[in-house]
């Protein structure tokens, strides 16, 4: 620790950082732009000038820039001193001389940080009266909006794109004053995460023009912390809402999980919850014709049902809440409840949980991958299923980089200086799977082919750490170096990764790998792991035990069962059409809870309108055992009376009271949760962890619009003139305006908004944390449910059945793209452009034995289902492999590794 003095107070601070690092995670506001907590220094803008003076002595000073200058013990600063403040003034003036000064039209108006710095330092007159410079925007895609006239060449724009998450399609071109940061052309950014451009740029260049179609200044728009639920990472974010539609999300700051970016189906994907044709009233269907019901009479109806029933099963899903499948499993009962997962899903699952509880093993986080030195992924497109771990991966592999670089005293903030010295040092990352993938560009070492010969790789490996002989096994001499190199890799690192999920959808190798990991954890004990499994909370929805999707079907077969209860879950996503079809057509009564129109709610007999995860509270849990818990942004009912969406477990609950004849009961948050806390061991902490309805800061709720809310009265004016009372929350401690305590920072991990006084743009998340770039002030969200203890070493047991490859049979495998994958954001039309046509791969070699080009179209059977599709040729794809769009309508899960027959090229 280091003790400096600014402007005449002393403080203590770590001598690691620099001094705009410091003078911020002081409190103390000081302009900048150019610089970013995880990009860190490069000094291009010269906003943070201060005076750094050689002694007491001195009474002149000199200039410097705060994020180039290291801490040196007892060091004086002043950043009030008069030269300083001038410098800084001038240079924002200097820096605006260009910029078109559009703030009333601008889409970043309002949370814009150069609005921000430029009142910081008090520039307000304009002198600059000659022609400016006018450039000429680029298209960018359907997300992201370019002006380039606003940009001051701070450069944080190519340094995120490039050099943060390698983007190859952006860049800064010209010299001088003549500086351009775009494309070589115009067209779609490729990079996944390039929506995090938006939030990046200080200044406009970069905005949200799906925000913009439907455009409401930061100040009028109310927002709630939520979860992302397009995959099992279980990012943080906040979702902005006017006049009952979702109009933006943003990047809610998490330490341990996303930090400061999410991918772009994240920020992009919410469109499904702004459908007009959703369903918003209970509804009957008799003789093929729709009745619109109160929710009470829908109610009632149900009651009947499920009590002139003998038995009914209802099945849940991994994309609801706990307290939804726990309000299901509580209406049912344990033996009829089915948590709505494959058979496969299911048990890998339960390996995990009983390796995380019996090994001491922990689940990575996102912000741990970031520090691993040795990485391998077994079977995961990660980048398209897992997006926001991939960009991890990725720093992970730089970071033999920094730790050089530090060695040879270059701080780990001197972006630049790194970059020149050490460029090109990269930690291992090694691949086993079936198809190539979007990390091959940082891959040291991967293996393309079939599962057989996947699962001989991973049991040689594991041989080798166990001291076991690697050649029982006939590998080429490049094989057995391929071997070797992961093997020597991962027990001479420090922290080693393996990474590995469901999508493969193979117990055999999910079992080598936990034993992979289990025999590495004796050795190193820094040894982590990843399981990713299909959906946000898909190990939530374990936990609660019940039958599979498959059991919970042949259940209904044998037992001729005649209602059914499906909540939340589209049974096609799962299994095929033709297995579904023939299961629902025998059923009398078909109840459905849902918030969009699926292919099972179209069977459905009575359907109650489900609330999504924007409109709904509750909580799921991540793919490392992370609860967390998402609150509605608003109210479904406060705009539009007619309007009867709530949560599934509001629904559950009130029917389940009227067939108990329990007219008292009101079910909360709180009340739910207490319940299924005590349903098993794994969700018991969440009884106290977890923030109630009455939590309050200084008598006063949270608000979740920003006190410059206006307009509130005119929000129901074409319904009503007169403005009804603000709807309560009695479910969180947030309230539905913009009254209540904005010090909720302070206090509360749970931030509806990012607004700090003189900070209005993201960057105030720096006025929310302990220190820059780390935990926030009252700790990040979310409770690990799994413990890291030791109870006793487990090593799965293996039946390695070697396959036999008959002639014209192939395999199906995976490939999956970031958008598509998702069952609910498919049903977004703003991300349609990005979901490509539907197409099946083969290798090379097995289209010259069939004489098939690209683009012939095939077809062929899998599960008694006839598919016709176009085909594209693989140079990776191993032979006898056919790549399926997997997860997309008319390709369920279930049709991983089996086999197809009848493959055959159809002449159009």
């Amino acid at each position: 620790m280091f003790t400096i003095f600014i402007d005449k107070k002393i403080y203590t601070v770590k001598k690691s950082e620099n001094l705009l690092h410091t003078c911020l995670s002081l409190g103390i506001n000081l302009p900048y732009f150019c610089w970013h907590p995880i990009l860190g220094s490069i000094g291009a803008c010269r906003q943070c000038a201060i005076k750094i003076y050689s002694d007491k002595n001195d009474q002149l000073g000199r200039i410097a820039m705060a994020c180039m200058t290291p801490l040196q013990n007892n060091m004086i600063i002043s950043i009030d001193e008069k030269e300083a403040k001038n410098f800084r003034k001038s240079n924002i003036e200097y820096l605006m001389i260009h910029h078109p000064h559009d703030c009333p039209i601008c889409a970043e108006g309002g949370n814009c940080h150069l609005q921000d710095m430029t009142v910081m330092t008090k520039h307000h007159n304009r002198k600059y009266n000659f022609s400016k410079k006018i450039y000429k925007n680029q298209y960018l895609g359907h997300f992201i909006s370019h002006e380039m006239n606003r940009c001051i060449s701070c450069y944080r724009c190519v340094r995120y794109y490039k050099d943060y998450c390698d983007g190859k399609d952006f860049g800064v071109y010209g010299s001088g004053q003549r500086m351009y940061f775009g494309r070589l052309e115009s067209g779609e950014l490729e990079n996944e995460h390039s929506g995090n451009l938006i939030e990046i740029c200080p200044t406009g260049v970069f905005t949200d023009k799906l925000h913009k179609k439907n455009y409401n200044r930061k100040w009028d728009m109310q927002y709630s912390p939520n979860i992302c639920q397009y995959c099992s990472i279980g990012c943080n974010i906040l979702s902005g809402e006017r006049y009952g539609y979702i109009r933006r999300i943003e990047n809610r700051y998490n330490y341990n999980i996303n930090q400061y970016f999410i991918c772009d189906l994240g920020r992009f994907g919410y469109g499904h919850s702004n459908l007009k044709n959703r369903i918003k009233n209970p509804y009957i269907v008799k003789n093929k014709k729709k009745f619109n019901l109160s929710s009470q009479e829908a109610c009632n109806i149900a009651v009947k049902i499920i009590k002139s029933s003998n038995k009914i099963i209802g099945i849940g899903s991994s994309r609801a809440s706990l307290e939804s499948n726990y309000a299901l499993l509580n209406l049912v009962g344990k033996k009829n409840f089915s948590n709505g997962m494959l058979d496969s899903e299911y048990k890998n699952i339960l390996l995990f949980i009983k390796l995380l509880e019996n090994s001491g093993i922990k689940s990575v986080s996102l912000k741990e991958i970031e520090e691993c030195d040795s990485i391998l992924i077994i079977g995961e497109d990660i980048t398209q299923t897992s997006s926001r771990m991939a960009l991890s991966i990725r720093q992970a592999i730089k970071m033999k980089s920094t730790r050089e670089a530090i060695k040879n005293n270059i701080p780990y903030w001197h972006s630049q200086g790194i970059k020149n010295f050490s460029e090109g040092l990269k930690n291992p990352l090694f691949f086993i799977g079936s198809t190539k993938t979007k990390l091959h560009d940082i891959v040291n070492c991967s293996y393309i082919g079939s599962i057989q010969n996947q699962i001989n790789i991973l049991n040689s490996i594991y041989d080798l750490i166990t001291k076991k002989n690697l050649y029982s096994y006939k590998f080429d001499k490049k094989m057995q170096e391929k071997v070797f190199l992961i093997y020597n890799s991962l027990v001479k690192s420090k922290k080693p990764l393996i990474i590995s999920g469901s999508k493969s959808s193979n117990s055999t190798i999910l079992k080598i790998v936990f034993n992979i990991s289990q025999s590495l954890y004796l050795l190193n004990s820094n040894t982590k792991i990843a399981f990713l499994p299909h959906c946000t909370n898909s190990i939530g929805v374990s936990l609660f035990g019940g039958m599979t999707l498959n059991q919970a079907i042949n259940t209904i077969q044998c037992e001729k069962i005649k209602t059914l209860i499906i909540m939340e879950n589209n049974l096609y996503h799962w299994m095929t059409k033709n297995t579904i079809d023939l299961i629902l057509k025998n059923i009398k009564t078909i109840l459905v809870l849902d918030h969009q129109k699926t292919e099972t709610l179209k069977q459905a007999h009575l359907v109650f309108p489900s609330s999504n995860s924007y409109e709904s509270s509750g909580t799921v849990v991540n793919y490392e055992g992370r609860a967390q818990r998402f609150f509605k942004t608003y109210s479904t009912s406060f705009l539009n009376k007619k309007n009867k969406m709530k949560e599934s477990w509001k629904w559950i609950y009130n029917i389940n009271n009227k067939i108990n004849k329990n007219t008292k009961d009101d079910i909360s948050l709180d009340k739910i949760t207490k319940l299924y806390s005590s349903f098993s061991s794994y969700l018991a902490p969440l009884k106290q962890m977890l923030p109630t309805s009455s939590t309050k800061i200084f008598e006063q709720k949270i608000p979740r619009s920003p006190n410059r809310a206006s307009g509130r009265t005119a929000l129901r004016s074409h319904v009503d003139i007169h403005e009804p009372k603000q709807p309560e929350d009695n479910d969180s401690m947030f309230s539905f305006s913009m009254e209540g305590s904005n010090r909720f920072y302070e206090y509360s991990s749970y931030i509806p908004f990012v607004w700090s006084p003189g900070w209005n743009s993201p960057q105030a998340w720096n006025k929310f944390q302990k220190e820059i770039g780390g935990d926030l002030k009252n700790g990040s969200p979310g409770i690990l449910l799994f413990k890291e203890k030791i109870k006793k070493t487990i090593f799965f047991s293996i039946k390695n059945k070697k396959t036999s490859i008959r002639k014209n049979l192939f395999t199906v495998v995976p490939y999956y793209t970031l958008f598509g994958v998702d069952e609910i954001s498919q049903y977004s039309p703003e991300i349609h452009h990005k979901i490509y046509s539907i197409y099946a791969l083969i290798s090379i070699k097995n289209a010259k034995e069939k004489n098939l080009e690209s683009g012939s179209t095939i077809m062929f059977q899998c599960l008694n289902q006839t598919f016709h599709m176009s085909i594209k040729l693989s140079k990776t794809l191993s032979s006898k492999n056919i790549a399926l769009p997997i997860g997309r309508i008319g390709f369920p899960y279930e049709l991983l590794g089996k086999t197809i027959v009848n493959f055959q090229e159809v002449i159009i």
